[in-house]
């Protein structure tokens, strides 16, 4: 069965009267990493796929687009604590302002360099 065919399906059994095309299957991993399947998927080939462990990843069904998916490169961050994350947010804000200074200077110095050309042509 695809995805569209198993969204139908599911909404039948609970006497949901939306229509399927308001859902989605996702795929949630324990790294918090969601992943929505196509229409032309097949699901339990997909979790099959995925290995025994039902605690790895688990199927969702979800309101299509109620929230963006989260890629892997994200979700890694989801399971750190708030102090490891704003220690990142405070070292990338450090980073930013080494590079606005970088900027401030080059910049400086080649409106001096503009300047002094001006005053040589008047």
């Amino acid at each position: 069965m695809t995805t569209k065919q198993v969204l139908k399906l599911l909404l039948n059994k609970f006497k949901i009267e939306n229509s399927a095309d308001e859902f989605a299957l996702y795929i949630l991993h324990t790294s918090g990493e969601k992943h929505k399947l196509k229409c032309t998927d097949y699901p339990l080939t997909v979790r099959i796929l995925q290995g025994p462990c039902e605690q790895i990843s688990k199927v969702f069904l979800m309101e299509k687009d109620l929230e963006e998916e989260v890629t892997y490169d994200v979700a890694q961050y989801i399971k750190f604590e708030m102090p490891v994350l704003a220690s990142f947010v405070e070292k990338m804000k450090e980073e930013e302002d080494r590079e606005v200074q970088k900027l401030i200077h080059k910049y400086s110095a080649m409106k001096a360099v503009m300047q002094q050309r001006l005053q040589e042509l008047a």
